[in-house]
């Protein structure tokens, strides 16, 4: 080879391998610059105007992630109800559960105190038929579960007694509302006195209605039921309104007493009352008996009317 193709071999290897070379010297000196000075400061500084900064944005990833525990680490509130409460909180003493639970006046339910009532439900004078005068009693004393009552009911008319009977009852509640009851009851006028043997349920109906349904069995085969229901309008806070209706139903007649077999008498009565105090209440009202079948035969005759229209006057007591 000449040593002009050789000189010519070298030159052209030199220009291929140029760019390689200079790119490599590109990155280097990237790498290796220095960072660039700061902008001299402006002349004006200080005097220009400063630009109000938008109102920061929470990020809901950090708030998240601050809240979030790190592995391996307890938040500083997680024991912080096992921490003792200091000298800031006294201990509690025994005067303070007496503060905060004082004793007051009732009773635990189903515990084993006696407790009673005596109401008079009925005190009452009617003006027509020569005079009329009727009661009606119901008592009771016991507990919550077990009681002993003691009903009491009649009338007098122009001096004379019409109707009397009295009833001795043991009671069991049920349920909340009701009790079953069975007894005796004495009847000692109309006629020759009855016992009976008496058995039935008494409470608070749906809605708030009072009913008593007796039923009684006596000597010779006889049978007697007695439904009554009543109901209390709460006209204002001390006015009640207080319907009433009593059915009695015989299954056989009683010639000595003048009672007819079948629905023997159906009584209403509306009365209004005004509670001077819960326990002691005057009233008002109107009355209204009629006599059925058999019983109104036997009223009939003894010319006496079948059914009677009275107005009446009494007093309700309780205690």
């Amino acid at each position: 080879m000449t040593r002009e193709a050789g000189a010519g071999l070298c030159v052209a290897v030199l220009l291929s391998c140029a760019p390689v070379v200079a790119q490599r010297q590109d990155q280097a000196t990237s790498t290796a610059q220095p960072p660039s000075a700061p902008p001299a400061p402006s002349p004006h500084q200080g005097h220009e105007p400063q630009r109000p900064q938008p109102p920061s944005v929470p990020h809901v990833h950090d708030h998240q992630a601050a809240q979030d525990p790190v592995p391996g680490q307890t938040h500083p509130s997680a024991h912080a109800h096992d921490a003792p409460l200091g000298a800031a909180v006294p201990p509690v003493t025994e005067a303070d559960r007496a503060a905060a639970f004082p004793d007051v006046e009732g009773h635990t339910l189903h515990d084993r105190a006696v407790h009673y009532q005596v109401l008079m439900d009925q005190v009452e004078w009617s003006g027509r038929d020569g005079g009329v005068a009727a009661w009606d009693n119901t008592s009771w004393i016991g507990g919550d579960v077990h009681r002993a009552w003691v009903r009491a009911e009649g009338d007098i008319v122009d001096g004379h007694v019409e109707g009397a009977d009295v009833h001795a009852l043991y009671g069991k509640a049920i349920s909340p509302w009701w009790d079953l009851v069975g007894g005796i009851r004495q009847d000692m006028r109309p006629g020759p006195a009855r016992t009976w043997a008496a058995f039935g349920i008494q409470g608070l109906a749906p809605y708030w209605f009072e009913v008593q349904a007796t039923g009684y069995v006596g000597a010779e085969g006889r049978t007697h039921a007695r439904i009554e229901v009543e109901y209390e309008f709460l006209l204002t806070n001390r006015l009640v309104l207080q319907p009433l209706v009593e059915l009695e139903m015989y299954g056989k007649a009683d010639p000595e007493r003048r009672i007819g077999a079948g629905i023997s008498s159906l009584e209403t009565g509306l009365r209004l009352r005004y509670e001077i105090r819960r326990e002691v209440a005057p009233y008002v009202g109107v009355t209204w008996e009629r006599a059925f079948g058999g019983t109104a035969d036997f009223a009939t005759q003894d010319g006496e009317s079948v059914s009677h229209l009275r107005p009446v006057i009494g007093l309700r007591v309780w205690f």
